[in-house]
């Protein structure tokens, strides 16, 4: 399988002479800020935390020796985009305060390691008339209704990078499809978290900064996204989908306190090559021959800790702000379990849900494509099995049940 092209090379051979800034990251970064504050017209005064943390992450990415003119370049341009978008949501709830009030009520978070079938679960979720999850664009340009050639605009703007993405790395489009009018993964809200490291470099400074770090803020931040995308529209409710979610159920529930989380579990030997692959693909966009070691002692390190500190929060949680959900059970028999599963979230199960299952579960041919082994990232069936422990046990139960 393709993992970058013809397309990705030349484009990397035409960035590298304005590639210099990433020999000094953070008068890059002041640069482009100041830019940011010319465009929009909006002060970043009272964004200096948000500001330097962002600033923090491209140094890091910097000091990757295998990046890349076009992994600096799109590291920077996603920090941009990111700030852009912070000025926006600020912007708009200064111009209607009314916009706090808004009340975020009963959201369901998907989590659970990468591949376990939390997209899947997300979209039987969302696609219920009395759900909403947020779109693509409406994550990467929150705002409140506006004109609609104005959101067209955005969009085909969306979908003309997706496509870009895509002529790089064709085996994006196997993988993880990305459409710009579909719900998508929080992530694309929440400014850090370890979505940085699975799709660019294995960055270990920021790594260890993540570990250290309250994350209260992030989550408040996209409380607000929420609110703005919730303002002038019928109210529904919020259907979020994030693996990584899972290091976070104890901050969710003090920034959401009434969220409930459904929980995808599947065997993490069949989830871990899988992932690896997903990583190859994405870090061979932003560095030149990634080490394929690192991607699976990168990939292990990120799911064994994400379940630990799942399982370590749900302790605290009440029991039934979770819900477990089998990762062949849903996929054997999503008649009888997707009907379970709205009732266990006290969702209402209609006709017309019943009616449009089918739609929502119908994949493309192109995914049975995706092939990847554990050997290729230095990895063994044992080796996943010792690090997850009884983890994977349990899964075993949960999926015979």
């Amino acid at each position: 399988m393709s993992r970058t092209t013809l397309t990705a090379s030349i484009v990397n051979t035409m960035l590298r002479p304005v590639s210099g800034g990433r020999k000094r990251p953070l008068e890059a970064w002041e640069k482009t800020v100041a830019e940011v504050e010319k465009s929009t017209g909006w002060s970043v005064a009272g964004e200096e935390q948000f500001i330097a943390d962002l600033g923090f992450h491209l140094r890091c990415l910097a000091d990757e020796k295998r990046l890349t003119p076009f992994g600096w370049q799109s590291g920077l341009q996603d920090a941009k985009a990111r700030l852009e978008n912070r000025l926006r949501i600020r912007q708009r709830i200064q111009e209607h305060p009314e916009i706090a009030d808004e009340r975020i009520a009963d959201p369901v978070f998907v989590v659970g390691l990468p591949r376990t079938a939390t997209t899947l679960a997300h979209k039987i979720l969302a696609a219920s008339d009395a759900h909403r999850g947020p779109l693509l664009w409406e994550m990467l340009r929150t705002d409140v209704p506006v004109d609609r050639a104005e959101s067209e605009k955005t969009i085909k703007t969306i979908e003309a990078g997706a496509r870009m993405m895509v002529r790089f790395a064709p085996s994006w489009e196997v993988i993880h499809p990305i459409r710009a009018r579909q719900p998508e993964e929080s992530m694309f809200i929440l400014p850090h978290g370890t979505y940085h490291l699975a799709l660019r470099a294995a960055l270990p400074e920021y790594k260890q900064w993540l570990g250290e770090r309250d994350c209260t803020a992030d989550y408040v931040y996209l409380k607000r996204a929420l609110q703005v995308l919730q303002y002038g529209r019928e109210p529904k409710r919020w259907t979020l989908k994030y693996p990584a979610h899972l290091n976070d159920l104890d901050v969710i529930r003090k920034v959401f306190p009434d969220a409930r989380f459904v929980w995808t579990h599947r065997d993490p030997t069949t989830v871990m090559g899988s992932v690896c692959s997903l990583m190859e693909t994405s870090w061979s966009l932003y560095q030149g021959r990634p080490d394929l070691d690192q991607i699976g002692q990168v990939a292990i390190a990120l799911l064994t800790e994400s379940i630990e500190r799942g399982r370590a929060s749900r302790i605290t949680l009440p029991g039934e702000s979770i819900v477990d959900v089998p990762y062949h059970r849903l996929n054997s028999d999503p008649v009888n379990e997707v009907p379970k599963l709205y009732e266990a979230l006290n969702a209402k199960w209609t006709e017309k849900d019943a009616d449009n299952l089918e739609n929502v579960l119908a994949r493309p041919q192109r995914d049975r494509r995706h092939e990847y082994s554990l050997s290729r990232y230095g990895l063994t069936i044992q080796g996943v099995e010792d690090a997850f422990g009884d983890y994977t046990r349990l899964c075993g139960t949960l999926n015979t049940r």
